[in-house]
């Protein structure tokens, strides 16, 4: 049905018959001659219908956007000044000999040049969403990047094994999607949030090296990185230890970077330990592009007579800390109430600051309501500590640690992006070192960080158990320009530490037994040390491609309420479909007038 696509029709192809096939971009009327701009997926070439061929001309005439043709005719230089080169194209042209109008369009729902087409209308035609040039490279180079990765797994004696769809329900941090079984009466089955158990399970039979391409699902509230099914890269070795597992994954995305994009990353990413990543920015997955930083400060405060800054500065689990904003006394006091207001999103409780006007003149150069509680060794330790100057704003956040460092934090990325202070490029890091449980104060219990395979960093299980709270994980993150790619860990191999651990988070033997007896009993068969990493597929290539959320490197998404536009699902089952399946629905009074949007 044709013989080139009209993304490939060039110089080196004049003179010479082809036959194209594709979709009609354009079509323009111009003194008597017919210009068509016929599209596939490798780009445009203008073809050219000639009213002495009438009959040819008048089908010409009919076309409409979108229609499915397919074209024969000879390749020509276009006429002088009328070259496009914007388009691979677009020195040459195709004179129409034969048309076939292989399917006619309806008016599409948007144009394909059409900008601000509401998202979720672009989801409803997502068969036509796709036919737009952006979503083309875009799902293009989703595919180039996962065959760079694939190719360079192979190349290190990694094995692709697949693993089960329909599985067991085990906790791994969010709730898992339940399929009930027909065949077993009141028993479901979970999609998995991820391959764990099952490529530890590979690990003790003998794949020492495995990777999959691997679907993965979570009900849980969605974000612009965040869908309820999405890919990750999954990866497990054995005999290795952290640091040789993070080499190869850094490895594999330098790779990749530069096969792909041309990019030569860092030779080693910086490894920055969570406490520390914490203490300077806020955050476990910092953006090292913005060079804001958070200081401690409450050693200088702690005995003033501000209690707002004075309670935290003392309190066990307090934390009292500056955000340094150059060249920030620009800012009126009108954005600094907008931060305020954006703080308290976090839990802060208000945001006091300090407007640096002269620093040589002490205290009477400082602009603030709260310098009058402080001293001035305070205010000069302050001053020194966060490194101002004149014309500089000091943001302060005082409270409990974790409220400081999300309020903080997020100020941080707010004021870098407002002021562009970001710079352009790659920042990638290792952040190392992470807690292995921390204390959830609602359910006064330890939770884990991770999940509750991550191996700590002592062999010894009366010692996890003396001071949790202390432990640090063998775990790692791999975080790109403020994003979190992945995860990984060494996982624990011993089956009395797995059981302690259980135990330390609440799962008594008995539970352990009922969701995971089968990986007790396998860490009892011979388990060889191991660990591995799992990237987000979808949030590697949103970076990559430069695209503003991972919908838009996803063929079919589904919005941020989960729900699918395209084919209206999720969807009400028959009530025979729910009886074969030994289910009735009960609605509370608050969905029962629900709908996708």
């Amino acid at each position: 049905m044709r013989t080139h696509y009209c993304g490939q029709v060039n110089e080196s192809l004049l003179d010479k018959e082809i036959r194209l096939a594709g979709w009609v971009h354009r079509r323009r009327d111009h003194g008597g001659v017919i210009f068509v701009d016929l599209r596939d997926r490798e780009g445009l070439v203008q073809v050219v219908f000639d009213p002495e061929r009438a009959q040819l001309f008048a089908e010409a005439e009919r076309l409409r956007n979108e229609f499915v043709v397919s074209v024969q005719g000879t390749v020509h230089h276009r006429p002088k000044g009328t070259e496009n080169p914007n388009l691979a194209s677009g020195r040459v042209e195709i004179l129409a000999q034969e048309m076939d109008i292989l399917n006619r369009a309806e008016t599409p729902p948007f144009m394909l040049d059409e900008e601000d087409v509401n998202e979720e209308r672009r989801l409803q035609y997502r068969y036509v969403d796709l036919r737009r040039p952006v979503m083309q490279q875009r799902l293009r180079l989703r595919h180039q990047i996962i065959a760079a990765l694939r190719r360079y797994l192979d190349g290190q004696g990694f094995i692709d094994v697949e693993t089960p769809i329909l599985t067991k329900p085990t906790p791994e941090g969010a709730r898992d999607y339940l399929v009930p079984s027909r065949t077993h009466p009141g028993r479901f089955f979970a999609l998995p949030q991820s391959p764990q158990l099952f490529k530890q399970l590979l690990m003790m039979s003998g794949f020492d090296r495995y990777y999959q391409i691997a679907r993965c699902f979570r009900d849980e509230d969605l974000r612009a990185d965040r869908q309820p099914e999405f890919t990750q890269l999954d990866i497990e070795t054995s005999f290795l230890n952290e640091h040789q597992v993070m080499d190869i994954a850094e490895d594999m995305i330098r790779h990749t970077f530069k096969e792909v994009l041309g990019i030569a990353l860092p030779d080693r990413f910086p490894r920055l330990a969570y406490d520390e990543a914490m203490r300077r920015y806020g955050s476990d997955k910092p953006d090292l592009r913005n060079p804001l930083e958070l200081v401690d400060v409450a050693d200088l405060v702690k005995n003033c007579e501000f209690k707002v800054f004075a309670g935290p500065a003392n309190a066990k689990d307090g934390r009292v800390a500056a955000l340094r904003l150059p060249n920030g006394g620009d800012l009126p006091r009108s954005e600094i109430d907008e931060c305020t207001v954006f703080v308290a999103r976090y839990g802060a409780k208000g945001l006091a600051y300090i407007k640096v006007n002269d620093i040589a003149k002490g205290r009477e150069g400082l602009q603030s309501p709260i310098i009058k509680f402080l001293s001035d060794e305070a205010l000069q330790g302050i001053l020194k500590r966060c490194g101002a100057a004149n014309n500089d704003v000091i943001f302060f956040g005082a409270d409990r640690a974790k409220t400081v460092n999300d309020a903080l934090g997020a100020l941080r990325l707010k004021l870098g992006q407002d002021r562009g202070l970001v710079k352009d490029g790659w920042a990638p890091l290792w952040v190392v070192e992470f807690p292995m449980f921390e204390w959830d104060e609602k359910e006064k219990r330890w939770i884990f960080l991770h999940h509750p395979f991550t191996s700590p960093k002592v062999d010894d299980v009366s010692a996890m158990q003396k001071d949790p709270g202390g432990i640090r994980s063998r775990a790692y993150d791999m975080v790109l320009n403020g994003t979190e790619l992945g995860g990984g860990s060494i996982r624990i191999h011993d089956q009395d530490m797995q059981s302690a651990v259980f135990r330390m988070l609440g799962i008594s033997d008995e539970q352990a037994r009922k969701k995971f007896g089968f990986l007790l009993d396998a860490l009892k068969s011979g388990c060889p040390p191991h660990g591995g990493i799992a990237l987000g597929m979808d949030r590697l290539v949103m970076h990559m491609a430069g695209a503003p959320n991972i919908r838009e490197v996803i063929a079919f998404p589904k919005t941020q309420t989960a729900w699918d536009p395209l084919t209206d699902a999720p969807a009400e089952v028959s009530d025979v479909d729910l009886k074969e399946l030994h289910i009735r629905v009960q609605l509370p009074p608050s969905a029962k007038d629900g709908g996708g949007s």
